[in-house]
Order: C-alpha cells, then sequence, then structure tokens
C-alpha cells in the first residue's frame, strides 16, 4: 500500500500565524516527546515512522510548499508539487497518473488521508489494515471512521449499515449513507443511529481510481494532467467519489482523533497556555495566548479566548467563534509577511510607501546552514545586505566575498547576487530595498520560487 498525504489548504482558520504559504501544517506549537514543539505535518511523519509506514508515504503539496513539506519530514519523504490547489479529488488523480506513469500495479492500494490529521500512534495501524481490508470485503473503497464524542456540525458522517464483518481483529460494516456536516440537531440523531465521523481517510486500488478519472475525462498520465490543471473545476474526493461508491466499507476506529481546523481544537492540544511572549492573569479559564511577536501580549480576565499574534495580524476572539476569520478575510489579497523557505525563513521588518519612485522594504533573512538564496537579478531599485549573525559566502556577478557579522554590500540593479550559509551555522541578515510593489514582489519571487 502507498500513503499519500494531502498536504493541501489555503492556512486562514489559523490566522494569523497560518498564511497562503505556511499553513496550519507547518506550524510547530504541538508538544513533542522530547519536549520541544513539532508541527502537524511533523508529528504525523513521526508516527508513519513508528508505525513502519514511512517507506511507502508520499506527501502532495502545492508547488509553493513543496520544500517546506521536504523539510518538515526531515528530507525523507518523496514530495510531490501540485501545480495548483484543485481539491482533494483532483489531488487523488495527479498521485494516481503519478503512480500510474512510473509502472505501478493496477492491483497496488493507495490511501489518500489528510496531513493535519491529530491521532494516537495505534491510529495508523489501523490505516494499515485497510489495505487487507479492501481485499478481504471485495469492495472498492475502504474508509476509517472513528466513534464521535460530542454532536458537531463541523465533521461529516458516515452512517454504517447494521451488520459488522470480521477481517482479521478488525470488525467493519458497509457505508449506508454520508451526510456532510449537518447542524447540531442532525449530527445528534446521526450518533444516535451510530453514524461515525468521517476521517476523510480512504484506500483504493490504482486500478478503480484510474476508471473514476476516465469517467471523468482526465488524463492518466500526470504530465498531461499537470498540463491542463489550472483549467480544472475544484473538487472534493467525498463528493466524486466516496458518495458515489456502491461498494464501499468503513473501519471504525475507537480512539484517539481530531480534526484539528480551528483555534478551539488546536488550543486543546497544546502543552501550555501561553506560547511566546505574554501574561494571563484573573479569571481567565481557557484563554490561550499564541504570540509570534517581540512584543509581550497580556491578557486579563477575559475566558475562552485566543489572543494570537504575529507579522500578518493579531487576532482575538472567543474560541467559539474563532473559525469565522475564515469569512472575514474572504477573498482579500493577503501577503504574507513571514514564512518558511526551502533555505530557511523571513519576516518583513517594514515598508515605506511614498509617492515617489523609490518605495522602502525591510527583510530579516534567516538561512540554514550550507544552504544559499536562490540566486537572481533584480531589474530595479537598490539592495542592501547588512550581516547581523553567522559566516557565508557572498557572490556578485561571479565574484565571491566573505561574509560575517557586520558585513555590509550593496547590490546594484543587474547584478545576479546570492549568499550561502557556512556548514556550522545559520546565516542572519537585513536587506534593504528600494523599488515598486515591493511587499508583492518579494512574496511572488522568494516565497513561491524555492529549491531543493
Amino acid at each position: 500500500m502507498r500513503i499519500v498525504l494531502l498536504c493541501g489548504g489555503a492556512g486562514k482558520r489559523l490566522w494569523p500565524l497560518s498564511n497562503d504559504i505556511r499553513s496550519k501544517l507547518f506550524l510547530r506549537l504541538l508538544p513533542a516527546p522530547d519536549g520541544q514543539q513539532e508541527s502537524m505535518l511533523g508529528r504525523v511523519y513521526r508516527q508513519l515512522t513508528l508505525a513502519g509506514l514511512d517507506s511507502s508515504a508520499l506527501l502532495l503539496a502545492h508547488r509553493s510548499q513543496v520544500n517546506l513539506a521536504f523539510r518538515h519530514t526531515e528530507g525523507r519523504l518523496p514530495v510531490l508539487g501540485e501545480p495548483a490547489k484543485r481539491g482533494t479529488f483532483t489531488a487523488a488523480a495527479l498521485a494516481a497518473a503519478y503512480f500510474h506513469t512510473r509502472g505501478m500495479g493496477l492491483d497496488e492500494v493507495l490511501c489518500i488521508a489528510p496531513a493535519d490529521m491529530f491521532a494516537g500512534d495505534d491510529f495508523f495501524h489501523s490505516i494499515a489494515a485497510l489495505s487487507g481490508l479492501l481485499l478481504e470485503s471485495g469492495a472498492d473503497l475502504a474508509m476509517l471512521g472513528t466513534r464521535p464524542t460530542h454532536a458537531s456540525d463541523q465533521y461529516g458522517y458516515v452512517v454504517p449499515g447494521l451488520q459488522m464483518r470480521q477481517e482479521g481483529k478488525s470488525a467493519y460494516a458497509q457505508v449506508a449513507r454520508f451526510t456532510e456536516k449537518p447542524d447540531l440537531s442532525g449530527a445528534q440523531q446521526l450518533i444516535n443511529q451510530g453514524a461515525l465521523w468521517n476521517c476523510g481517510i480512504y484506500a483504493f486500488t490504482l486500478r478503480y481510481m484510474l476508471s473514476c478519472m476516465e469517467q471523468s475525462q482526465l488524463p492518466l498520465n500526470d504530465k498531461e494532467l499537470c498540463a491542463m490543471y489550472d483549467t480544472l473545476p475544484v473538487r472534493s474526493f467525498d463528493e466524486e467519489i466516496a458518495e458515489r461508491t456502491e461498494r464501499a466499507v468503513v473501519l471504525p476506529y475507537e480512539g484517539e482523533w481530531h480534526d484539528i481546523g480551528n483555534w478551539q481544537t488546536l488550543t486543546e492540544q497544546l502543552g501550555s497556555q501561553v506560547i511566546g511572549r505574554g501574561q494571563i492573569s484573573g479569571q481567565t479559564h481557557g484563554t490561550h495566548i499564541v504570540n509570534e511577536l517581540p512584543y509581550p501580549l497580556h491578557v486579563i480576565g477575559v475566558e475562552d479566548i485566543i489572543a494570537a499574534a504575529s507579522l500578518d495580524g493579531i487576532l482575538i476572539a472567543s474560541k467559539s467563534h474563532a473559525h469565522a476569520i475564515k469569512e472575514q478575510l474572504g477573498k482579500l489579497q493577503l501577503h504574507p509577511m513571514h514564512g518558511e523557505t526551502s533555505w530557511g525563513s523571513y519576516r518583513v521588518l517594514d515598508e515605506f510607501e511614498h509617492r515617489s519612485p523609490n518605495d522602502i522594504l525591510a527583510i530579516r533573512l534567516t538561512v540554514l546552514p550550507d544552504h544559499r538564496l536562490n540566486g537572481r537579478i533584480h531589474g530595479s531599485g537598490l539592495k542592501v545586505w547588512t550581516i547581523v549573525s553567522g559566516r557565508g559566502e557572498v557572490m556578485l556577478n561571479g565574484e565571491r566575498f566573505a561574509a560575517a557579522s557586520g558585513s555590509v554590500f550593496s547590490i546594484p540593479v543587474d547584478t545576479y547576487h546570492t549568499i550561502r550559509a557556512d556548514l556550522d551555522s545559520k546565516l542572519e541578515l537585513i536587506e534593504v530595498r528600494l523599488g515598486n510593489s515591493l511587499v508583492s514582489a518579494f512574496n511572488k519571487s522568494d516565497s513561491c520560487n524555492t529549491e531543493l
């Protein structure tokens, strides 16, 4: 079985910490066994490794996040870049076309799973059991469902048939029907009927997925599919396949599982009420602070709120309504002011917009040991690098210069330039740019054009 972890998502539900580049998958907030903090993707990778499934896993991420996904799995899982975000059905089709083009057998089992799942370690043994369940049951689709702990309008529900069957140590049932995010009253009725929360994890043979792609008139070659990707509609796997499959089975999971899709569910898993600079005092039951700014954030006498701050903005909201931030942001064109890349990280320190041709943008860049910025030529304005800490090497039009704390480099227009950090330490520098529309240009060139 091959496991395909889907790393999509726009990054608005956990704004301002998440954005279009650094989605919730890459937020290092969850407590790790070593006492440090890990990201959702890092946690899933660690659990896959413990279950012995890491060698069969493939990540599928938007092409702007390929290198970031690679970093958060220690560079040990292959990452397939998606040309655009077109929903879980299209992502699953791309993975199937990728394997088919490379000669995978038609009877090989694929399993798609959201990379942002939060579950107990034994959950991954249930994922491994789906391959045998698919063969034993003769179904076209096998999935996981977890027992609801409460009525929720934030999850999809799977209603299993009345008759349970046994496959090895696992009991499974035919899928009777799906219900997508009912109201609370409907959710309680479904729970009374034995419904399960849909975990979004599906197993199927490559043969079955290819047949579904042919019915949707999609090419079976990954290069041909990528060529038309931008023109495809956004489609979900649930609607296109799961709800239309007549022979589907569900394996109930009884352990820990959460869909961390908003601040309410995320803060339930944090190891501390305060992350970053800040303090909570007074009657503040259920309140959390997550602060990435260098300025302290204080909450006094307010209960059940999330106070989150980053360079992208500040959110103060009751946890029960914090998910509404996605609708509040709407379709605003938000330029990420901080993020991670293949070479390190960046944050915008300040921007000055003037009526003159010379706007000014100041950025702090952190280059990882033995990594370098993507080499480029800027066509207008001026760029100045000031090395803050670390050591490395600057290249300007083929000439090499040693870089150390206090070094300053002026980079004129039409000069090819890059900088590399030494092997043993990271390199930090302040970059000041003069030019037009600098923030949008920075995000377009530096955030989305990363290289391994």
